[in-house]
């Protein structure tokens, strides 16, 4: 009898400083990677997926970075 098994990494738990950058995101506010290596902006939200590189190399919150925020709003 084979069992299988999916792996479940460790759940994203987001800051509230990530939450914020990823409303900021939402709302219109599109630094580029420069600026947002400037303003230290975690960048755990890129590895997760939350945040991607959008044209012009600017940073845009992905459909799972909305989700993450609409799951966090109380």
């Amino acid at each position: 009898m084979s069992m299988q098994s999916t792996y479940q990494g460790p759940a994203f738990d987001p800051t509230v400083d990530e939450l914020e950058t990823l409303k900021q995101l939402e709302m219109g506010d599109h630094p580029t990677v420069r600026e947002a290596i400037k303003e230290h902006m975690s960048a755990r939200l890129l590895a997760a997926g939350f945040i991607a590189t959008g044209p012009e190399g600017v940073l845009v919150v992905t459909p799972a970075g909305r989700q993450l925020i609409r799951r966090q709003e109380p």
